[in-house]
């Protein structure tokens, strides 16, 4: 998750697709039945410390969104606020209607995921123990946006490389993990795991020999699809599908490092990066503006358009409730479905060990303007 999120999944990633890379396949239409018009008082109730987070996460975007058609009037109405529970429970009464995100034109259960951004060992240079390269966008690779000729495929792009008069398709994982690219390489780390890691998230963090740390962030991606290595590793009959992690997909590559080219090769889908800005601030989602640990969502954008407001109700994998209003700031491959979530659990191995094993049951509310057409002709009132 523009910036992929697209960012990504730990276990259900790892077997469905990634986060944070946009996704390859025309999205279909929602089905009829997405938006079911509701009440304020069906959504189930929030902790105001929970409540002023989320509106705080979400107002933050506003200035990327002072020209958009639909949430221009109301950003500008945002921002004189009070960050209190009361004025902002006013005030999103008083602007906004409730629609509960409904799959298959019924169901309301959906599934809520989570990402991180990593934080992984490497250096600037290459070394002994740092030889894996992180590549920035190829000089060669050249990318055609096809909503310019076919409107319907809004922010779809063609990736590939031009050869005489023809374009064909870049070079997928296994071409370029043997052979390399022609791509200035940003840094270097020490496990090819943590590289696959790193493009599954779609951000990190490098942890550098003298203690400083460089951001890196999604940039692009080399057109092809992206397969989770953990299904491979299924299909393979190495592990069983509910058991599909971080841990034991890096478990299995550490105990057959013979064939980590091999698990690598299943995936043929390719993240480039770019230097992202030093700081304490979250990685940018595909909004472009930083993510906020708990309450920044990726989103599947064909139901739910950037800059949305949601309300969140799914728990943690330990059974505590998660109630919350939350933003959809990210896109990702794997984030497909009108009640679907991908939650940003924040920096470093807490965030990813609460990222990996989220993979919850949870419903999720559209908060949307008044009187604004909704995304599409789906509302049931």
């Amino acid at each position: 998750m523009t910036k992929p999120s697209a960012f990504a999944l730990l276990g259900l990633t790892l077997l469905t697709a990634c986060s944070t890379v946009p996704p390859t396949k025309p999205a279909a239409a929602p089905p009829t039945g997405t938006y079911a018009k509701t009440d304020w008082k069906a959504l189930p109730d929030v902790a105001d410390a929970d409540l002023q987070a989320g509106f705080a996460a979400w107002r933050s975007a506003c200035p990327r969104l002072k020209s958009d058609a639909v949430w221009a009037s109301t950003c500008a109405a945002a921002a004189n606020v009070q960050n209190t529970a009361t004025a902002i429970r006013q005030f999103l009464q008083d602007n906004l209607q409730v629609y509960a995100l409904r799959a298959g034109g019924h169901r309301t259960d959906g599934l809520i995921t989570g990402y991180y951004e990593p934080v992984y060992t490497g250096s600037l240079t290459r070394t002994a123990k740092a030889t894996v390269p992180v590549y920035g966008v190829p000089g060669d690779m050249v990318s055609v946006q096809l909503d310019e000729l076919y409107p319907e495929l809004k922010g779809k792009r063609l990736r590939g490389r031009v050869e005489g008069r023809l374009l064909r398709p870049y070079d997928d994982a296994a071409k370029i993990n043997a052979q390399g690219a022609k791509a200035p390489v940003l840094a270097w780390l020490t496990n090819p795991m943590d590289l696959q890691f790193l493009q599954i998230q779609g951000s990190g963090r490098i942890r550098l020999d003298d203690g400083r740390q460089l951001r890196i962030a999604y940039a692009d991606q080399n057109g092809h699809p992206y397969r989770p290595i953990g299904r491979w590793l299924v299909e393979q009959g190495e592990l069983k599908k509910e058991d599909v992690t971080m841990d034991a997909i890096r478990t299995w590559a550490n105990a057959h490092p013979a064939r980590v080219p091999e698990l690598l090769a299943s995936n043929p889908s390719y993240v480039f990066f770019t230097k992202g800005p030093d700081g304490d601030e979250g990685p940018r989602g595909s909004l472009n503006v930083p993510l906020t640990a708990g309450y920044s969502v990726a989103v599947d954008r064909t139901v739910v358009p950037l800059g949305s407001l949601l309300w969140l109700s799914t728990t943690r994998p330990d059974g505590t409730p998660v109630v919350r209003p939350v933003a959809a700031q990210d896109t990702g491959g794997a984030i497909a479905g009108e009640v679907r979530a991908d939650l940003y659990w924040g920096t470093g191995d807490a965030a990813g060990k609460l990222a990996g094993d989220m993979k919850q049951k949870g419903n999720l509310w559209l908060l949307w303007p008044k009187g604004a057409a909704l995304p599409t002709s789906t509302a049931v009132e």
